[in-house]
């Protein structure tokens, strides 16, 4: 009967949690810069540099380069994606309707900012 009760411990309890901690440990040993990631404080950024030997991770939030300890990544969201060439080819066989970026931020733009130029020089000749 006991020994029943142990064998059922170790299915609902013990396995799962030693399961769920190599899945951690995988995850950790898997982590590279460009890994987008979130701390356990819930704190968002993407790695620029990990320290094997002391176990660190050099965090960029925004600009801001923060060092923390390995174990306080919670997940990575989104890993790191290596990125491909352009070539002459792919630039050539692009869709015609397909503007560049800058264009479309300028068309984003709110009706105030973009006649912003007008509406100054009105200001200035009162």
């Amino acid at each position: 009967m006991i020994v029943a009760l142990f064998a059922l411990m170790y299915f609902l309890m013990i396995r799962p949690q030693r399961k769920q901690q190599q899945k951690r440990r995988e995850q950790l040993s898997k982590i590279k810069a460009g890994d987008q990631v979130v701390t356990i404080g819930r704190l968002h950024g993407v790695v620029d540099e990990i320290n094997e030997a002391e176990k660190t991770v050099t965090l960029d939030c925004d600009g801001i380069y923060l060092v923390f300890d390995l174990s306080a990544i919670a997940q990575v969201k989104q890993p790191a994606i290596a990125p491909t060439a352009t070539t002459a080819n792919d630039t050539a066989n692009a869709k015609p309707s397909e503007a560049p970026a800058s264009d479309a931020a300028d068309e984003n733009q709110p009706a105030s900012t973009q006649g912003s130029d007008a509406a100054d020089q009105k200001n200035d000749n009162k």
